[in-house]
């Protein structure tokens, strides 16, 4: 069955985005001038994704309207996640509409350069029937950032490898590898039986790199290394410089922001 179903997990309140935050939702902040969730809708249409499932929260309906207006032609359907019991509960929160079939969730912090590496993720998932999940390499002193993952062996020369485990948060000494996960997943609808059997982490949340690492150790995950370029837009410098990079790339503004950036800069 191939893949035409994402969740997009947009509940979180953007406290790091205050007081922003107090009035727009932090998907619809703009980078440059689009929202940063357009962007993401557009990266899955263009991956073939024909139905989007918005995880929101009640207290941002401007998600809700972003999702009657938004471009591209995809279907988007928004269901809510009222308490914040973290990425694992989210993603469960979509199983109703997602039914029987595989999906693919995009976390919205993170914004890809284009759809390639989502269609890489399918396309592996289409291959092997096992879940795949995206994949980059980070120096040591940063894996405690991420979901770090033993891989089995090394990737290959298409940057594919399999998943033995995953380590949430890692120091750098006792990391498994350089390999983290970031924001892209494809799944089938076996993931739905490891998160209820899932314990609640610190905090009482269930998060879905533990739901993983249960698949990963029973030989059900790969990982595929990105390709295209990636900006994390959690935190306002992340969204700032994913900004600039836009701004950069358009014919009708890249030049005229270039040069003030030259002269802006010579000027310290």
């Amino acid at each position: 069955m191939p893949v035409r179903v994402a969740v997009i997990p947009a509940a979180g309140l953007g406290t790091r985005f205050l007081p922003a935050t107090k009035v727009v939702p932090k998907e619809l902040l703009p980078v440059f001038d689009t929202p940063s969730l357009q962007h993401t809708v557009d990266e899955a249409i263009g991956a073939g994704i024909e139905h989007i499932i918005l995880i929101s929260n009640r207290a941002k309906p401007a998600i809700e309207m972003f999702a009657e207006k938004a471009s591209g032609g995809a279907r988007i359907t928004v269901v809510y996640q009222d308490s914040p019991r973290g990425l694992g509960h989210a993603v469960e929160c979509a199983r109703e509409l997602v039914g029987d079939a595989p999906f693919a969730v995009l976390l919205p912090d993170e914004l890809m350069g284009d759809s390639s590496h989502l269609k890489d993720l399918i396309n592996e998932y289409d291959a092997t029937g096992k879940a795949t999940i995206g994949l980059k390499r980070v120096p040591r002193n940063e894996v405690s950032a991420y979901g770090c993952i033993t891989p089995q062996g090394v990737p290959d020369a298409t940057g594919r490898v399999g998943i033995r485990d995953v380590v949430e948060k890692p120091n750098a000494v006792d990391a498994p590898s350089d390999l983290v996960i970031i924001g892209r997943y494809v799944f089938g609808r076996d993931l739905f039986g490891f998160l209820a059997t899932l314990k609640p982490a610190a905090g009482g949340e269930l998060q879905l790199s533990d739901a993983i690492g249960n698949m990963a150790r029973t030989g059900k995950v790969n990982g595929v290394l990105i390709s295209c370029t990636r900006h994390d837009t959690g935190t306002p410098m992340g969204m700032l410089t994913a900004s600039i990079d836009a701004a950069l790339k358009r014919r009708d503004v890249g030049p005229q922001l270039r040069g003030w950036l030259e002269t802006r800069l010579k000027g310290q």
